[in-house]
């Protein structure tokens, strides 16, 4: 089957890819996929970006009902996003891409990928991209990074304290070590914390 079966946009963005993104699609489409999560190898930043954007435009087609395609057809653009999908959810380092591919899982109701998604956060991703996860808009992205952060280690914790923009996040995560966990050096950490706090408290009453 021809690209252009799926639609004119599909075929702007196919034309679009790198080669590599193209053998890397064609190849998986060749064998089973898997949705196991790998660790990511090699990872392409760019793969990751032209992925993404061609599961976007997939997705979009998808939901205009497959007007105009075959049975055939729209079987055949279902395999190639999931194929998509599954390329992501088994390399992506993109706190953007994540949200992109758990929104999707959401969507239909799969929450056997949501858990599979999950479990690549504390080990691919860096503590700046769960604190923005943890920020996102979407409920289940935000309590999939704060529980992600909640597992993490405590010192990774503190060293967020010293960012501006992440601080918050850290130390909500800390008490949840503290208190969910009873996590000992958390609970001296958020103690510590506080104290600095009515510190900062009794100088500006002063």
């Amino acid at each position: 089957m021809m690209i252009e079966d799926f639609g004119a946009r599909i075929a702007s963005v196919w034309e679009g890819l790198s080669q590599t993104t193209r053998k890397l699609i064609v190849g998986a489409l060749q064998t089973p996929t898997t949705t196991s999560v790998s660790g990511a190898r090699n990872y392409d930043a760019r793969s990751d970006w032209e992925l993404s954007r061609l599961l976007s435009a997939l997705d979009e087609r998808v939901a205009e009902n497959g007007q105009s395609l075959s049975d055939e057809q729209s079987r055949e653009m279902r395999r190639m996003a999931e194929t998509c999908a599954v390329l992501l959810q088994n390399q992506t380092q993109s706190a953007e891409v994540f949200a992109q591919l758990v929104m999707r899982a959401h969507r239909a109701h799969n929450f056997a990928r949501i858990d599979i998604l999950a479990d690549a956060l504390t080990t691919r991703f860096a503590p700046s991209e769960l604190c923005e996860l943890a920020r996102h808009e979407h409920p289940v992205i935000r309590a999939l990074a704060h529980e992600a952060l909640a597992q993490s280690p405590t010192a990774m914790l503190v060293a967020l304290l010293a960012d501006e923009v992440d601080a918050d996040i850290a130390r909500d995560a800390l008490e949840r070590q503290a208190d969910e966990y009873g996590n000992e050096e958390a609970r001296q950490f958020v103690y510590l914390l506080d104290q600095a706090a009515l510190s900062d408290a009794d100088e500006d009453d002063a």
